[in-house]
């Protein structure tokens, strides 16, 4: 009867490797392919023992079936530490298989002996032959074994509760109970003595289990779940190379995105001489360099995309290679360039409207100046000459190199030149176009144009105007009548403090106002008028921009003359 027993549960354990070698997944798990092989052997050991007819062949037998409480629950041990996600050091495994090997030799040495067991008997039963083993002096090292082994047993569940949620419950409830029934069993056997031992019968049904949580195991397992997508992918091709560039492997649909594949043998080099060949060899250089991880290369009417990644085996941290993934990328390009198109008209209407509305605001903004302009019976022209004479002064500048100034800043300062005095539309009629001079209580009122063109600069020129020249032409307009020597208006700055394009202005400003007629004067000379200008820098000028004041004083004489001043 035991003996039809074994032979069901060791059919059982075979059809189960049958069945886990029929498996095409993409990676083994040697753990329980481990465990089964071991099962296998164990009950091949109960189901012969249940037929033996000599006590030498019973040992024998029995020296095989102690691989479960040994090499078994040494596999399962780490097995389980490893669906914790616990790397076991290979210290501690060669600990495990080294203690389990031991115990082995121990009682396959005292095979001659009385060391082990001091006497086997051997009673033939209606069930099969019951085997009878007296414990003799080293018997108690396997229960001192399996004291251990039910400590590490019982450490790995405490490791378990400290992990809780962090890995799958089930599956590793599942593989707990195998070793913890085995030695439930064990020990009641060892009590009764039947002759028979039921643990084949469980070990039969644990590697059901194994079969059924294989499939399982693999649910948890993200390179395995990566992999199954990529084999469903449709309509892609894989190549893998060495880092020489040498052809080591490739799918079927590979040699149509690279057809010089299908001459190719195996560890050849791909050929120089071939344009595709040359950007896959031209990938894996950027890829080794860091630069890209992907291209695009054109087949006859299709367009591929390649991507690499690096490829290794093992623990080794060296590459072995690099896998290309090549797939038909026509319909992506397509989209890319609809949206590419897209875009470009898109950001062609957004610059012409931008354009629009600058040019509309530009054209407020040089409105709202010349209407200032030709209501100050003052100042009538005074907006147009001195924009034209910054953009000569701004040429100076940036001819002779002493200030720290841009082309782009120049020209900010030449576009913000017509804003300077906007701010005088907010100053009376009675005080704007007054031909003499004016009280203390009118020259307070009309000091705050100043302050007033900055304020509506900002409000023209904010949300339309890059705020780098926003900045320039506010500077230009509220700071235009600081004084070098810190007595201008409207905040008394010294210096430096003044920013250039205001310094830049205050030069315009004032030398328009010399040369030019004003209801109150008559012009002034080109020689008196540079000479006042000469004297002020230093008190009311920037000291450095006399040199440019100099060099550019033809120009501007020369400018008037043709402007009939």
């Amino acid at each position: 009867m035991m003996t039809v027993i074994y032979g069901t549960m060791l059919f059982v354990s075979i059809v189960v490797l049958i069945y886990l070698a029929q498996k095409e997944y993409e990676h083994t798990d040697i753990y329980q392919w481990t465990m089964v092989l071991i099962i296998t052997v164990v009950i091949t050991a109960h189901w012969l023992m249940s037929q033996v007819t000599t006590a030498e062949g019973a040992y024998l037998l029995q020296c095989f079936a102690y691989f479960d409480s040994t090499y078994l629950f040494s596999v399962l041990i780490i097995y389980l530490l490893h669906i914790m996600g616990i790397r076991v050091w290979p210290g501690v495994k060669i600990a495990l298989f080294g203690m389990a090997s031991i115990h082995v030799l121990i009682i396959f040495f005292s095979y001659h002996t009385e060391l082990y067991y001091s006497g086997i008997n051997l009673v033939e039963t209606s069930m099969g032959t019951a085997v009878h083993f007296m414990p003799g002096p080293l018997k108690g090292l396997h229960t001192a074994y399996m004291v251990i082994m039910l400590g590490a047993l019982l450490a790995v569940m405490w490791l378990a509760v400290q992990r809780r949620g962090a890995y799958p419950r089930w599956h590793f409830a599942a593989y707990l109970m195998l070793p913890l029934l085995t030695i439930v069993i064990y020990g009641v056997e060892m009590m009764l003595d039947t002759g028979f031992s039921y643990r084949p019968v469980f070990y039969g049904l644990g590697a059901v289990m194994i079969a059924f949580q294989y499939d399982k195991a693999h649910a948890y397992d993200i390179g395995f779940l990566m992999a199954e997508v990529h084999k469903e992918e449709a309509g892609k091709g894989y190549l893998a190379i060495t880092p020489r560039g040498n052809y080591l492997c490739s799918n079927r649909l590979c040699k149509e995105f690279l057809p010089m594949l299908a001459k190719l043998k195996v560890d050849e080099r791909l050929p120089e001489d071939d344009r595709l060949a040359q950007k896959i060899l031209k990938l894996v250089e950027y890829y080794e360099k860091g630069y890209t991880q992907r291209i695009k290369y054109r087949l006859g009417e299709m367009t591929c995309m390649a991507a690499i990644t690096s490829l290794s085996f093992g623990s080794s941290n060296g590459r072995l290679g690099y896998i290309i993934e090549i797939y038909d990328g026509t319909e992506e390009q397509n989209n890319l360039d609809i949206m590419a198109d897209f875009n470009r008209s898109l950001n062609e209407e957004v610059k012409e409207k931008t354009r629009n509305i600058k040019e509309i605001q530009r054209k407020v903004v040089l409105g709202m100046a010349e209407l200032i302009d030709n209501r100050d019976s003052n100042t009538g022209g005074h907006v147009r000459r001195t924009s034209d004479i910054i953009s000569i002064i701004v040429d100076e500048i940036l001819r002779q190199g002493k200030f720290q100034l841009t082309e782009q800043q120049g020209r900010d300062i030449i576009r913000s030149a017509p804003t300077h005095d906007i701010g005088k539309i907010t100053i009376d009629n009675s005080i704007l176009n007054k031909p003499g001079r004016f009280t203390e209580e009118e020259y307070a009122i009309m000091k705050t144009h100043s302050t007033k063109s900055g304020e509506m600069v900002k409000i023209l020129l904010a949300g339309v105007e890059q705020e780098r020249f926003v900045e320039v032409a506010y500077n230009v307009a509220r700071y235009h009548h600081e004084r070098w020597d810190g007595k201008g208006y409207p905040e008394g700055l010294v210096g430096s403090m003044i920013p250039l394009e205001a310094r830049i202005m205050a030069v315009a400003d004032v030398y328009d106002a010399l040369v030019s007629k004003r209801v109150y004067k008559e012009p002034m000379s080109f020689e008196k008028s540079a000479a006042i200008m000469c004297e002020g820098m230093g008190t009311q000028f920037d000291p450095k921009l006399k040199e440019i004041f100099l060099g550019c004083r033809e120009s501007l004489e020369q400018y008037y003359l043709q402007n009939d001043r």
